[in-house]
Formats: structure tokens, sequence, C-alpha cells
């Protein structure tokens, strides 16, 4: 496990939290901008002036202000990604990973071969074998951020840091990197801290989330279960649904679908070319969803599931709640009328039909 427990004060700002978050795979670090996201990773870098409190990753700790024990940056056992791949442009691809390299086994106990097998994994990991003899110029920027992060892993940290690494891409290329981050957090066992104020990025690849505002923790959790919470919810507006995960149940050939099934049903969606029994996440949006308190009838929307009624809560729009509903043993948010729910007189342990007229594969 890793806890942090920071306490960070300026004169217009004060970041205070104390909170335990899984030792594998990615913890979003999510929120609007001034929240405090980069002001953590950065106290837990050791690069933040006097913050106060403790920071132990497993059995290390890197700070402890009681114990009078804070490393300083280069004693501790991490991987930093920016926004901006920063490699030094005068040198390939491969010069860069092995300046990296060379500063890691300076600063640990690795020997050479360890270090030489991790920085090889590393280019595996991410595809960029047939990028070693280019230059930073050549590289576009979805490429340049998987050399960054190959970098940062081949000096085997601990904990690996990313700040917002797919802030300064395009749509194009935020596409093309998105796999790549989804291998590494699939492959690797480090944990990852992973700075976003993208909620498609949280969808697509967070396992864990933490949910800050104005430097106080909002939320935390697995991510599906943090997503569906609609009091103070973490994602509103068009954007709020339910994040699901489950595996390719079959494929309809002839009419190009896929089945995704999960503990409480299964829905169609397009087939993206998945086999069956891969793993996916999908994403069902609040608005998708309509209720009806019988089976429906000769309807064009092919998923339908049934479900209970776990809260209706009033959402921004006075006209409209959301209701939260148990599928098995998920989540999904419905946003109807409140007119419709008087009218069909819909209450909390009622059974109904939930009706999802569009489903999404992100991941």
């Amino acid at each position: 496990m890793i806890h942090l427990q920071i306490s960070i004060v300026r004169s217009a700002f004060e970041l205070n939290l104390d909170i335990q978050l899984p030792g594998q795979g990615i913890t979003a670090i999510f929120g609007p901008s001034g929240s405090g996201k980069t002001s953590l990773l950065r106290a837990v870098a050791g690069l933040e002036k006097n913050p106060l409190g403790r920071i132990q990753i497993g059995a290390n700790i890197w700070q402890d202000t009681q114990q009078g024990i804070c490393l300083p940056t280069w004693q501790r056992a991490l991987g930093y990604v920016f926004q901006e791949s920063s490699l030094l442009p005068h040198l390939s691809v491969a010069e860069n990973l092995n300046f990296g390299l060379k500063r890691a086994l300076k600063l640990s106990n690795s020997v050479q071969s360890e270090a030489n097998n991790a920085l090889q994994a590393s280019i595996e990991l991410l595809g960029i074998g047939s990028l070693l003899q280019r230059m930073p110029d050549e590289l576009s920027g979805g490429e340049r951020q998987r050399v960054a992060i190959a970098r940062a892993i081949a000096m085997q940290p601990q904990l690996l840091l990313m700040d917002e690494p797919l802030a300064s891409l395009d749509a194009a290329r935020r596409q093309e990197i998105f796999p790549w981050l989804a291998r590494l957090r699939d492959e690797l066992k480090m944990p990852m801290l992973y700075v976003t104020h993208s909620a498609e990025e949280v969808t697509r690849l967070a396992d864990h989330l933490v949910v800050l505002d104005r430097g106080q923790v909002k939320a935390q959790g697995p991510v599906s279960q943090v997503l569906t919470q609609v009091v103070n919810p973490v994602v509103m507006g068009e954007d709020a649904g339910a994040l699901i995960t489950g595996h390719v149940g079959a494929v309809d050939a002839q009419w190009h679908l896929s089945r995704v099934d999960f503990e409480g049903g299964s829905v169609w969606m397009r087939d993206a070319g998945l086999t069956v029994g891969k793993a996916v996440r999908i994403r069902i949006l609040a608005r998708d969803v309509s209720l009806a308190t019988s089976e429906p009838q000769n309807t064009s929307i092919q998923n339908q599931l049934r479900a209970s009624i776990q809260s209706i809560t009033p959402d921004p729009h006075p006209s409209q709640v959301m209701v939260v509903l148990k599928c098995g043993a998920e989540e999904v948010l419905a946003r109807v009328t409140k007119r419709a729910v008087n009218e069909l007189a819909l209450e909390v342990g009622m059974p109904v039909w939930a009706q999802m007229k569009s489903v999404a594969l992100v991941a």
C-alpha cells in the first residue's frame, strides 16, 4: 500500500490529505486546475518546500515529519513523466535512454546487467525499438512521450509519477498512446500516480481514483464506484455515467456486433474486432439510459437489463433527477425527468427495466 499524509500551506492555497492507495495499477489524481494535483505529485517526489506529513511506499518511508525523515528527490526510487517529454534534443532516442540509465546507475545499487535488462524491457513494453536511431525532432508527440515513459521505468522505480502526460498532445496523438499506457498498467507491477483533469483518461486508464477540490480529497476509491456516486458527483452534465468491466462473450459477425458480459447482465455494442474472452471496459452514459416498469416490447433499443432502484437524487437542472440502478453487482446511472418519475411512480427499491440506447467501448 501507499500512505500519503501531506500538508502544504500557502497564503492562498492549502493541500491537506491523508489517504491509503493501492500498491499497484494506476491511481488517477483528478480535479480541476488549481485543485492541488501537481502539488501532490511534487510533494511525493520531494520537490515541494517544507511539506508536512508522511510518505510511505510499501515498507519504505520517504518522509515522516515526526521522525525527522525527509529523503531528497535523488534518494526516492521514483520515475517522473512530465507534460513535455524533456528529451535532450542533441541526442538520439537510444542516447537519451542510455543517458538516463547512467544517471540511474549512479543513484541506485543496480548492476549494469540488471539496468540493461530493465531498459530493454521498457523498450519492448512501449514499442519504441524502431525509434532508437531517430532524433527527438523526428518523433511525433506521442512517440516522444513513449520514449520519456520508457526512460522513467528503465530506472526501476518503486513508484511512477505521471503529470498530465497527454496534455500537450492533440486528439490523434492521445488516441495513439492510450493502448501503450494501458499495456503499462496491465503488465507492470509498480504503482502509478497519474494526474489528469480529463474524464476520458480516467475512464480508460484508472483503477483507483482520487478526486481533489481546492486541496481537499472530495472522493476516492475504485474508479467504477467513485464515478457513479451522485452525492457530490465527480463527473456531471453530459459525461455522467457508469464504468463497467466485463469481457467479450460473443461476436455476431452478421450484424457486426459484440456482446459484453459482466456480473449483472450483458449488452451488445459495435464490433471492435476483439476476440471472445477479451477483457474490456465499457461506459454507459446516464443520458443514454431510460426506464420502464415492465419489460419493453417492440423497441429498437436492444440492450435491456433488469434492475432495481437504489436512489433518486435531484440533478443540477430542476426538471431532472439522477437514478442509481443496481444491475447485478454493477451500478448504472439514468438521468430522467421528474415528470417521468411521477408518472411511473418510481421509488427506491422498485424493480425496473433499464434500456440503454448506446454503449461505448473505452478500453
